[in-house]
Parts: C-alpha cells; sequence; structure tokens
C-alpha cells in the first residue's frame, strides 16, 4: 500500500524548498563584499581597456 500523505503539508513542503532554492541562488548573486564588488569591477575595467586599446580605427 501506498503511504498517506497530508497534502497541506507536502504543498508547505515544496513551497518552502523553492523559497530555499530561490534564496540561494540570491546569495550567488548578491551576497559578494564590497572587496570582492569592486575587484570585479577594475577587472572589468582593465579588460575593456584592453579591449579598446586593440581595435582598429575606421
Amino acid at each position: 500500500m501506498a503511504e498517506i500523505i497530508n497534502l497541506r503539508n507536502a504543498r508547505k513542503q515544496k513551497a518552502r524548498a523553492g523559497k530555499e532554492a530561490q534564496a540561494e541562488q540570491n546569495r550567488i548573486l548578491f551576497g559578494r563584499t564590497k572587496t570582492e564588488k569592486l575587484k570585479q569591477a577594475a577587472e572589468k575595467a582593465q579588460a575593456d581597456k584592453h579591449i579598446d586599446g586593440h581595435k582598429r580605427e575606421e
């Protein structure tokens, strides 16, 4: 026989799992320190400057 489950509790558990997955994703995207953000911005600026230096003028 199948195990009897409470659908209300199952729905709440599914919602909690979805919220936890979203929270984990947000921690990855937005959970950086100010130093990490500044470092990434500096690296991007340096890469953009390097690429712009190699462009041909028409």
